[in-house]
């Protein structure tokens, strides 16, 4: 199991909330390929409006998501868990090309597998515009805040 990411499922409380800051951890590098060894192979995605298959589709999105929202950075918190899969809420804040900023809202729906990759992601999003004065968020989360802001809803 030398792809294996940990932790694995059945989840609890703490190892849900280790994987979603591990999930935050890894898309605040910003680096497509890091991010999709989480993921399964042939793993499914819905971001929005599209629907894709497998790591290599993973990578071109991020890629070409990451190229086109700048200075990206992300907080998620874990909404629920049970056995193998995981709700999450989430904000990210980032500006485009000409210099607008936008923080994008949204909850995602995982499902891993036995080693812990993830085999599915759906995820909703809705942008809005903010003034760069609104920022929340100035890089990754501080080291005493990692493992805060989950709101249990379900164990």
């Amino acid at each position: 199991m030398s792809d294996a990411r940990p932790p694995f499922p059945p989840f609890d409380l703490d190892s849900a909330i280790a994987k979603v800051q591990a999930a935050e951890d890894a898309w605040n590098t910003r680096d497509p390929h890091k991010v999709s060894l989480a993921y399964t192979e042939d793993s499914v995605w819905r971001d929005r409006h599209r629907f894709f298959n497998g790591r290599e589709r993973i990578v071109e999105f991020l890629t070409a998501k990451w190229e086109r929202e700048l200075d990206y950075v992300l907080r998620k918190s874990l909404w629920a868990f049970r056995e193998n899969r995981i709700a999450v809420r989430f904000q990210y804040e980032w500006h485009d090309a000409d210099g607008r900023w936008f923080r994008s809202y949204g909850n995602e729906l995982w499902e891993f597998d036995e080693r812990g990759l993830m085999r599915r992601r759906e995820a909703s999003i809705n942008d809005v515009a903010i003034d760069e004065s609104e920022r929340r968020y100035f890089g990754p989360r501080p080291e005493n805040e990692r493992g805060a802001g989950h709101d249990i809803a379900l164990r």
